[in-house]
C-alpha cells in the first residue's frame, strides 16, 4: 500500500497570514515540517495541497524548489483538495497533516501508521482524546473511505475539516486513539502555529535545542526544555484554537 502524507496549508490566515512560510532558525516553517516527515520510515511520499489563490503561488514556488509534490485546489473545500492530492498522488493510505505542525515528532507520525497498520480500524490518531503536546495531531485513514465522505457529504464543517466526519460518526468507523506515555503526555501545551506567540515560543525552541539535538529533536527534548525553563511555555499558553463547529 502506498502510503502518503499530506500538509494542509495556506498563506492566508486570520491570525498569522504567511505563517507556513514563516522562518523559523533559517528555514521556513513548512521546511521544517517537511524534513521532520522525511526522516518518517513508513511514509512512501509527501503532497503539499495548497489553494488555487494567487497568494498561494508562493506555497507552489516553494514546493517546486524544494522538491515537493504540490497538488493546488479550492481554498474553502479543503476535503476535496485532499481528496484530489491524493488521487494525484497515487495514495492508499492518507497521513493528514496540517501546515502548523513545525515541531511534528517522525517518531509520532510512525507509530500512528504501524498502530493503524496492526489493527483492524478505519482511523488511528492523536487528536481527539487531549494526551499529547497541540501541534503534534497526525491521522491515519484510507484514501477510499476519504473519497465516499467527499462524495456525500455536504455539511460545511465537513468540507472545511477534513476528518471532522469520521469522529462525528464512531458507529460507522473503527477509531482507534492514541495517548501518549505517561512521560509524554502535555495537552496544554502549544507547539503549533498560529499567532504570533506561537513563532516566538518555536523560534525559540529551535534556537535552544537545535545546536544540542539536531533538527529532529523529538518531543521529549521539548518537554525537557520546557521543564527546565517554564517561562517559555507561558509565551502562548494563553492562546486558544477554534473548534471546528
Amino acid at each position: 500500500m502506498r502510503i502518503v502524507a499530506s500538509i494542509e496549508a495556506r498563506m492566508g490566515s486570520s491570525r498569522l497570514p504567511g505563517k507556513v512560510l514563516m522562518d523559523i532558525h533559517g528555514k521556513p516553517a513548512l521546511a521544517r515540517l517537511v524534513d521532520r516527515l522525511r526522516q518518517c520510515r513508513r511514509i512512501d511520499d509527501i503532497v503539499v495541497a495548497t489553494s488555487t489563490g494567487k497568494g498561494d503561488d508562493l506555497i507552489q514556488d516553494w514546493a517546486q524548489s524544494y522538491n515537493v509534490p504540490v497538488y493546488r485546489g479550492s481554498e474553502d473545500d479543503v476535503l476535496q483538495r485532499v481528496v484530489d492530492a491524493h488521487r494525484y498522488m497515487g495514495s492508499d493510505i492518507v497521513v493528514e497533516i496540517t501546515g502548523d505542525c513545525p515541531l511534528l515528532d517522525p517518531e509520532t507520525v510512525d507509530l500512528a501508521i504501524e498502530t493503524f497498520l496492526a489493527n483492524d480500524c478505519d482511523v488511528a490518531a492523536n487528536v481527539r482524546i487531549p494526551s499529547y503536546p497541540q501541534g503534534t495531531d497526525v491521522q491515519v485513514f484510507r484514501t477510499k473511505d476519504l473519497e465516499k465522505v467527499a462524495a456525500t457529504i455536504d455539511d460545511l464543517a465537513v468540507r472545511e475539516h477534513v476528518s471532522l466526519y469520521f469522529y462525528e460518526n464512531p458507529s460507522l468507523y473503527r477509531i482507534l486513539h492514541m495517548l501518549a506515555p505517561r512521560s509524554g503526555q502535555a495537552p496544554d501545551l502549544r507547539l503549533q502555529l498560529d499567532y504570533p506567540e506561537d513563532i516566538e515560543f518555536i523560534r525559540r525552541v529551535y534556537e535552544q535545542l537545535e545546536p544540542v539535538h539536531g533538527p529532529f529533536f523529538g518531543t521529549g527534548a521539548i518537554l525537557d526544555l520546557v521543564a527546565q525553563a517554564p517561562d517559555l511555555a507561558a509565551i502562548n499558553a494563553h492562546c486558544i484554537e477554534k473548534t471546528a463547529r
